[in-house]
């Protein structure tokens, strides 16, 4: 069984126990977003968000480049001797341009053949979610589209916080009808909403979905 694991920049501390705990066929998804901000901040460069992904200009996507190969490097070097680094934009990770946003791509669903073979090997495939252009894509999105294109059965984001919170309280389930009218109504806002909009999409084609322990049900 595949399990495609999206990581967050902030929360690679927990990658070894989530790769060890989800099988042997494991495909990680790496973002890098507070590294990325923090560098453009220190470079002069504009950090401006729209709808939960980041508006990319060419030096913005020199700083994402370098802040994905560094969380690549010590993601990998957590995992192990298993670990085999990869760039999306590298190994043909497809996505549509959203020129309003710059070097933006949406993702659509794509199946590399040098990560299936990795998984075939008993490797573990971390992908920096890059687009061919090259296209800078939101990691969760990537996530997702990877898992549906991949065949994977399972989608599970690691993140800093253990679930999906309503009132205070981690939620055990969300159905994606209700994420999608909590979105809408602006109920939830930042980083949250693409995770909810990905694990939506991979619910609704086949893949089970959770964010922490926040299972999302087509």
């Amino acid at each position: 069984m595949i399990v495609v694991l999206k990581v967050g920049g902030a929360s690679t501390a927990g990658v070894v126990d989530a790769v060890a705990a989800l099988g042997p066929q494991v495909c990680v998804v790496h973002g890098a977003g507070p590294q990325i901000s923090a560098e453009m901040e220190r470079r002069g460069l504009e950090v401006r968000f729209v709808g939960g992904r980041r508006v990319t200009t060419p030096e913005a996507l020199a700083v994402v480049r370098e802040s994905f190969a560094r969380v690549k490097a010590a993601v990998c070097a957590s995992i192990g001797e298993r670990a085999l680094p990869l760039a999306g934009d590298e190994i043909g990770l497809a996505a549509v341009q959203v020129p309003e946003l710059g070097l933006v791509g949406s993702p659509v669903p794509s199946a590399p053949t040098s990560i299936l073979r990795a998984l075939a090997a008993g490797l573990v495939p971390v992908v920096s979610p890059l687009a061919r252009g090259p296209l800078n894509v939101n990691a969760d999105e990537a996530a997702a589209a990877l898992a549906v294109g991949i065949g994977a059965k399972r989608l599970h984001f690691l993140s800093d916080v253990p679930g999906v919170y309503r009132g205070g309280d981690v939620v055990q389930s969300l159905d994606a009808t209700t994420v999608e009218s909590l979105v809408e109504d602006g109920e939830f806002d930042g980083g949250i909403v693409p995770k909810l909009l990905a694990a939506v999409r991979a619910a609704r084609s086949g893949v089970a979905a959770e964010i922490g322990i926040t299972e999302v049900l087509a």
